[in-house]
């Protein structure tokens, strides 16, 4: 009896290490859709109070299927990205556009999560720097001499 039930649990684990495999299809002729940034973080360093936070992340589609960007989103409302909507073709480059609001001052670091049919896990970039107090908010301050 000892060994029937041996037997049995044997069978079960394989039956379970048999049905746990990946479940999508893939083809080994095909790689998909992969996107590829030039760089995945950009350093602004010092930008002055309600200066330019703009800087446009470059991606090309590296694979052989149309790269198509489900969605892109940032970690605060402070920073807004813009991206095409329309599919990028095979050896295509594409640009995500990401405004800081450079009206909040102090230093800053914020990631932008980028989906698309490219991977199930989104890609991360990151923008960081620091936003000088304007002169108009130094004037302000009080003198401590």
């Amino acid at each position: 009896m000892k060994y029937f039930f041996n037997l049995c649990c044997l069978a079960a684990l394989f039956v379970a290490l048999g049905c746990s495999g990946p479940s999508k299809k893939s083809s080994l002729n095909s790689t998909g859709a992969i996107i590829e940034f030039e760089t995945d973080e950009h350093d602004f360093g010092s930008i002055p109070y309600r200066g330019d936070g703009i800087y446009e992340f470059v991606f090309k589609n590296k694979g052989d299927e149309p790269l198509v960007l489900k969605n892109v989103k940032s970690s605060c409302g402070c920073t807004v990205p813009e991206w095409p909507r329309d599919p990028i073709s095979k050896g295509e480059k594409g640009k995500i556009k990401v405004s800081y609001n450079t009206r909040i001052t102090g230093s800053f670091s914020k990631s932008i999560s980028v989906y698309s049919n490219a991977s199930e896990a989104p890609v991360v970039l990151v923008v960081k720097g620091r936003v000088e107090e304007s002169l108009k908010d130094m004037s302000a301050a009080p003198d401590l001499e």
